[in-house]
């Protein structure tokens, strides 16, 4: 188990790099994490949710994710709920509180048990499906391992070890600085218990010369007890998935001259922000985050991403005035593309008759699309093969000009099916006697989303920027940007060299051998 010292300090990135190395030493392994809160999330082959950061793990593990890796997914709604996802399949919206104390009756005695013991079976119960068909487990805890008021309700950290008689590694963080006190900290607010399976220290995200740090090595397993298994430097130049939004506000908020500009509009409850890493690592594209109304403007591109509020998140537009910006972009030529929740917000109107997300029944959307949403209670999660429906030239400008006859579906030799993944709450439709021009056809036959022009398109499909048929269609337009010479990027490629050079990084700083010597012990 990679535990930390804190939340952000490097487990989600860590375990994936000993995913890939343990893969590449020979083994079989599997991530696993019992409980994880994220908006950023994914969907199993079998159509179920699980958190992002066990999909990545899983890939750099070379298998298929399963809900088994996260079993407990929690998806915040506001400041004090979220929705509960149990292997991947949400059962309610819960405050904390209620996630702590909310009976729930169990068997044919009627006898009840907190929502929380129920749940702690459920994670245990993955847990020993995963173990019995992979080899080693790599598993993460959450947060930090020392908060005292939630030993009693943990179900991810040093009690998931204990179930799993794991050898945990503990991580901590000394670009944020303290990381001697949060190192010797953590281990010593432990129980005796749980301190003899902490077996080793990783100290990460380390910033300059090394050996300068010699000395520190040295106190720290002197003041810990415990072995420093490795001292690996912060990096730059490997681009893994990340999950958590606080990485958000490391990315670049402003356009940039010389390249094709694409704005994803910054959402208050924005999720999914991995549908923009293949886009955000295309040399021919500068990509940047912003709710600026200037900014926004200054893109050739705009892209309304996923929201875990779609309601919320319009209203916030229309009051801030990035939903005008956006319209008027457009009708000056700037390519607009909404993915998910950005898909509901670019029709005439979101409808939520049944109060699923708040008290607002209907709300008017930005128009650049002739449909209309209905927000539901059921969630759609799967992955999907597609194919893109063909379009006529870029139609003029406006927000519901049509775009001719849709030619014929289905792959050919040119046309190769794509791959994505819905995971929304709602249905979207033409709107009034408005023609159908599905953005793609599903390979059950389902249609998908609207295309009103190659500059004007809305999809469910999550992931469909990590299609390279998909992308060079979308900068098409703006050809006479892209540098002479510059080539269409290869995403798949490029996530499978990452792993690679993070497994080789992670390898140069931390003592596989001992670590190994560590996992042989019963």
């Amino acid at each position: 188990m990679l535990a930390g010292t804190g939340s952000d300090v490097g487990k989600s990135v860590l375990a994936t790099a000993f995913c890939r190395i343990f893969l590449q030493d020979g083994y079989h392994p599997a991530p696993f994490k019992a409980q994880n809160m994220a908006l950023n999330s994914y969907a199993t082959p079998d159509g179920l949710e699980i958190g992002r950061a066990q999909a990545v793990q899983a890939e750099a593990a070379g298998i298929p994710c399963h809900t088994d890796m996260n079993p407990l997914l929690l998806k915040p709604q506001s400041d004090h709920t979220s929705q509960v996802v149990l292997n991947g399949r949400p059962i309610g919206n819960k405050s904390a509180c209620d996630f702590f104390s909310e009976k729930k009756n169990m068997g044919s005695d009627s006898s009840l048990i907190t929502l929380h013991s129920s749940l702690r079976k459920e994670v245990c119960s993955a847990f020993d499906r995963l173990a019995s068909r992979y080899h080693p487990i790599v598993m993460e805890g959450a947060g930090s391992i020392s908060e005292l008021n939630l030993r009693d309700h943990d179900l991810v950290n040093l009690s998931m070890a204990r179930h799993a008689k794991a050898d945990v590694i503990l991580v901590g963080d000394i670009d944020r600085g303290g990381v001697f006190a949060s190192v010797y900290g953590s281990i010593a607010l432990q129980t005796e218990e749980d301190r003899r399976m902490i077996k080793g220290i990783i100290i990460n995200k380390f910033r300059g010369d090394l050996r300068l740090f010699d000395d520190g090595r040295k106190m720290l397993e002197d003041i810990c007890g415990v072995p420093v298994l490795g001292v690996v430097p912060y990096f730059k130049d490997i681009h893994i998935e990340e999950e958590d939004s606080v990485s958000l506000a490391q990315k670049t908020i402003t356009a940039e001259r010389g390249r094709i500009n694409v704005a994803v509009v910054l959402l208050r409850h924005l999720s999914n922000f991995t549908d923009f890493d293949a886009l955000e690592n295309d040399a021919r594209v500068h990509l940047y985050y912003s709710n600026n109304v200037e900014e926004v403007k200054k893109a050739d591109i705009i892209i309304l991403p996923g929201s875990k509020s779609t309601i919320d998140d319009l209203y916030e537009l229309r009051r801030n005035g990035v939903a005008q910006a956006i319209i008027q972009a457009h009708r000056q030529g700037t390519t607009v593309l909404g993915i998910c929740g950005g898909y509901q917000m670019m029709g005439i109107e979101v409808c939520d008759p049944h109060h699923v997300e708040g008290d607002i029944e209907r709300l008017p959307g930005l128009g650049l699309l002739p449909t209309t949403t209905t927000i539901s209670g059921e969630k759609r999660t799967r992955q999907v093969t597609f194919q893109l429906s063909p379009i006529s030239p870029i139609s003029p400008i406006s927000p519901i000009s049509p775009i001719g006859p849709i030619g014929p579906i289905g792959p050919t030799p040119s046309r190769p099916p794509l791959h994505g993944y819905e995971i929304h709450m709602g249905e979207t439709r033409p709107f009034g006697d408005a023609p159908a021009r599905p953005f793609a056809v599903l390979d059950d036959g389902r249609d998908d989303g609207y295309v009103v022009s190659a500059r004007c398109m809305g999809t469910y499909i999550h992931g469909v920027l990590d299609n390279q048929t998909f992308v060079e269609r979308l900068l098409q337009p703006f050809a006479d940007k892209i540098a002479e010479g510059a080539k269409p990027f290869d995403y798949a490629a490029f996530k499978n060299e990452q792993y690679d050079l993070l497994a080789d990084h992670v390898r140069r700083y931390v003592d596989m051998d001992k670590l190994y010597e560590i996992l042989s012990h019963d």
